[in-house]
């Protein structure tokens, strides 16, 4: 498989990866921890088989100082030990936000309690925009055939300049 279409080589896909990336601030820059932030993208980038975020989210988490460990068990994380009950609660938001067309009901309440119980207002508003925004960056990378292995952890943040 090869890309079909370099977003980041045409204007108009330059302009609203610029947007794209602008947007992520907000949630970058939030109180959500960022270890949470990475691991909920890892999760649903591989979900949606998106290898290129899947490499961003990896690289990414990896340079900011989470384990191996922890990154090989994000796809197993009901079958692990090395999630917080918090993290447990951001993963299975992520699923089930991802997986929205697999359950009519979308975030059950169990989830959703689980994280109104450890996350506060400002820090669940930030873990739904990034459900919300990893889906939408995984579906452009997804069409495009958008291929894995060649990101350098930090490009995503210079784009925003």
């Amino acid at each position: 498989m090869s890309t079909r279409f370099n977003m980041f080589d045409n204007e108009i896909g330059m302009r609203f990866a610029k947007r794209f990336a602008n947007a992520g601030l907000s949630i970058h820059q939030s109180s959500l921890p960022k270890s949470t932030q990475e691991l909920v993208s890892l999760r649903a980038s591989q979900i949606n088989g998106c290898g290129w975020c899947i490499d961003m989210h990896t690289k990414e988490a990896a340079a900011a100082g989470e384990t191996a460990v922890r990154l090989n068990l994000v796809a197993a994380w009901r079958e692990s030990t090395v999630f917080t009950e918090a993290e447990q609660a951001a993963l299975a938001l992520a699923e089930e936000g991802t997986r929205l067309a697999d359950a009519h009901q979308g975030v059950s309440d169990e989830t959703w309690a689980q994280v109104r119980k450890h996350y506060d207002d400002d820090q669940v508003a930030a873990l739904v925009c990034l459900v919300a925004l990893i889906n939408a960056a995984n579906r452009l990378a997804v069409i495009v055939h958008q291929q894995g292995g060649s990101y350098e952890p930090g490009a995503f943040a210079n784009w925003s300049n």
